[in-house]
């Protein structure tokens, strides 16, 4: 039987198209070459938006880690269960009698899993209670994080960098990211560089000067031999040529961290405390005296995938299980929970290959294929809350972790980055020559990944390059 001229060349246009689709771009399979990592390393898929035809799919269905390119299933997530203006509350209880400046009884704090609770907002907290008349407080200061289940998880179980504040883990009283500013101030004259730390902790000694050094400024944090612990000292020296810098430390112990912190923030605020900071819990039946509220979601989004910030991506993560089963503490399976779950009514069955470990990409377990990922893409393109998803995204060669990327002309495209140990992923929106937008994603796990981020570069290229006669630099 012969099939129709007509329909004969439909079909092989049909093939053609499909085959043009499966092709990598000859520019980025060069840079693999270079790289010396196969293309059965990489996953691609680019799509017109909206809900245009495919443009390039390489391995689409393949299960890849996608690192930090996770969150981005994190934030239209929280977009679509919370919406862009919610809130996290942080009540506050004075609990007994207030006269002459004193309160008989105790100052109530209690978590409910803001992502940002930074020093500043809790300093703004503690003046409020100033304010009301409080300056000596002869009780407790109890903090009751009761909200999500204590983490199971040591900060150093990913990758043993325990005072990375990036292995911080989540709970629902998380003041300043249970993280220590160290800022190091040259004073030529006295031959030292002063050592300035935000926020104050009680009861933590810190080496208040560290000896100048002449040489470059180069590698100054090893220069520094830092050790953190009960007692943070510096065995090295600092170059004088670095000027002011800053080194940003997960505490060594967040068991204590909170009651520190608070003890500190009072006794700078001039507060005197005759009890401590301690774990409790609060009233149930009580109206809190008043309540520290967050700025919005969408604008925590953007701190978070600006900045990559893993942190703010498990309070999230966790603050939808609190939603979904608010009578239970939230814990990492109720978050894996709370995703599968938006995700498989998001985008249906969830492909074959998927593993969700966790809402920050911090994992060696998760599994998300590009063509899963360009489908959530296109999902939240198409989203009441567009605007807000794409603008939490890095803005290439202007701001966040795309802040250098040079791939294209700056803002050219909102893009995702995602980097572990032999994993890089890129995934977000490209503006092209021909003024038509793309959902794009690009996958690679491989010992080389790396040195393979030039090909991420030429895809970028290629899927900027859609008009004939067109260059992008």
């Amino acid at each position: 039987m012969t099939l129709p001229r007509a329909l004969a060349c439909a079909v092989l246009a049909a093939a053609a198209a499909s085959a043009t689709a499966q092709a990598l771009p000859p520019e980025a399979l060069a840079a693999l070459r270079r790289a010396e990592v196969p293309a059965t390393a990489l996953a691609v898929v680019v799509r017109e938006l909206p809900a245009g035809p495919t443009r390039l799919a390489w391995q689409g269905d393949l299960a890849l880690n996608p690192a930090s390119v996770t969150k981005l299933l994190t934030t239209l997530a929280a977009l679509e269960r919370l919406g862009p203006g919610w809130t996290w509350t942080t009540p506050v209880w004075l609990q007994g009698q207030i006269h002459d400046g004193v309160l008989d009884g105790t100052l109530v704090i209690q978590g409910r899993g803001d992502p940002q609770l930074t020093a500043e907002r809790l300093r703004t907290a503690l003046r409020r209670v100033w304010q009301l008349g409080v300056h000596e407080i002869r009780g407790d200061i109890v903090l009751d994080g009761s909200a999500f289940a204590p983490a199971q998880a040591e900060p150093g179980d990913f990758d043993g960098e325990s005072t990375r504040p990036y292995n911080v883990q989540p709970a629902a009283l998380l003041p300043n990211f249970r993280s220590v500013g160290y800022s190091f101030v040259p004073d030529p004259g006295a031959g030292v560089a002063r050592v300035l730390v935000d926020p104050p902790l009680a009861r933590t000694a810190i080496q208040a000067t560290v000896p100048l050094d002449t040489g470059p400024c180069v590698d100054w944090r090893s220069a520094l031999k830092a050790s953190f612990g009960a007692e943070v000292r510096f065995a090295g020296r600092y170059p004088v040529g670095c000027g002011e810098l800053a080194w940003y430390v997960a505490d060594p112990d967040p068991q204590s961290y909170d009651a520190r912190l608070l003890e500190g923030l009072w006794a700078e605020l001039g507060g005197r405390l005759t009890g401590r900071a301690r774990a409790g819990l609060a009233p149930r039946d009580t109206a809190p005296s008043f309540e520290l509220r967050s700025p919005p979601l969408a604008d925590l989004l953007r701190d978070m995938n600006k900045l990559s910030q893993n942190t703010m991506a498990e309070q999230i993560t966790r603050t939808l299980a609190l939603q979904r089963r608010p009578d239970i503490p939230a814990d990492a399976a109720g978050a894996r929970a709370a995703l599968a779950e938006w995700l498989d009514e998001a985008l249906g069955p969830l492909p074959a290959g998927t593993v969700l470990d966790n809402g920050s990409g911090l994992s060696r377990s998760t599994r998300l294929s590009a063509g899963l990922l360009a489908r959530l893409l296109e999902r939240g393109y198409a989203s009441p809350s567009m605007p807000e998803f794409v603008a939490s995204l890095p803005i290439a060669g202007i701001d966040g972790t795309m802040r250098r990327a040079r791939a294209l002309m700056p803002g050219r495209a909102h893009l995702k980055t995602g980097s572990l140990r032999d994993v890089a992923a890129l995934a977000g929106y490209v503006f092209s020559d021909s003024g038509r937008r793309y959902a794009f994603v690009a996958l690679l796990q491989h010992p080389n990944a790396a040195a393979a981020r030039p090909a991420f570069d030429a895809l970028l290229q290629w899927t900027a390059r859609d008009a004939p006669g067109t260059t992008t630099p």
